[in-house]
């Protein structure tokens, strides 16, 4: 299929997980995609595993760090040389702060809304002149169910998260009149290799990942590439009046009272 043919993605932290199946997907579907990631080797393997699987695919990997505006500046800059103006954005790139509040580091706290919140602002700040001025674009930041709903012990993620949706909203509404559209996937776990890393800290990694499995009312955790065609058709033209919303992968436990 080719749902975002002709279109230019810039997908960040898209070395691995939920970032590297959306920019996977994106070039499945005819985009050309810009990995934009930290680690410059790993997007660079990426970059290749996509090329190699899809015929035709156009990729270019960029070393970028979400916390300085300039990188990100930079990055757009780079797909815009290799491929021309982007199209999509996908704010992807994030991390894991989990702290006790009372005992928390201000350099945790600073780390994770660099990271969390500051950097979907940079990549947002970074694409929106272009995307104004051609009144025509679609900005994806992964949020999470966090952003909702809250789990003791994972402070101040929750809060990074939650300022993600009202980036989102705020952003949807005022360039909406320039057909600008700024949505937000809150996934809610996913089986990524960070979640692998949590079960493996576990004192039991195996009762870990049982009682991870059967939180959901689907009794199973979300694949990568289910919140991938997700943005994909959040990127597409499917998705015109779809703006400054939300759209929960969880499936359902957000939804669930208790069991």
């Amino acid at each position: 299929m080719n749902r975002l043919a002709g279109k230019v993605a810039l997908v960040t932290g898209a070395g691995r997980g939920i970032g590297a199946a959306i920019a996977r997907a994106f070039a499945a579907e005819g985009a050309a995609v810009v990995l934009a990631e930290l680690d410059g080797a790993t997007a660079a393997a990426m970059a290749r595993d996509i090329a190699n699987a899809c015929a035709g695919a156009r990729t270019l990997a960029v070393q970028t760090d979400v916390t300085q505006p300039a990188s990100l500046r930079a990055a757009v800059e780079e797909a815009q040389r290799a491929f021309g103006p982007v199209d999509v954005l996908v704010n992807n790139a994030g991390i894991n702060v989990f702290a006790d509040p009372l005992t928390m580091t201000d350099e945790d706290w600073r780390r994770c809304f660099a990271v969390d919140l500051d950097g979907v602002w940079n990549g947002c700040r970074a694409v929106l002149p272009g995307m104004v001025e051609r009144r025509a674009g679609s900005i994806i930041n992964i949020a999470s169910t966090h952003a909702f709903q809250i789990i003791p012990g994972c402070f101040p993620y929750p809060v990074a998260k939650h300022g993600v949706i009202g980036l989102t909203r705020a952003l949807g509404i005022e360039y909406a009149p320039q057909n600008v559209r700024v949505n937000a996937i809150a996934p809610g776990y996913i089986e990524t290799q960070l979640t692998h890393d949590w079960w493996n800290a576990q004192p039991d990694p195996q009762a870990a990942r049982k009682a991870t499995l059967e939180l959901p009312p689907m009794k199973r955790i979300g694949r990568p590439e289910e919140v991938a065609m997700t943005a994909v058709f959040l990127a597409s033209d499917e998705a015109p009046f779809i703006n400054a919303s939300c759209i929960t992968i969880d499936g359902g436990r957000t939804a669930l009272h208790h069991e």
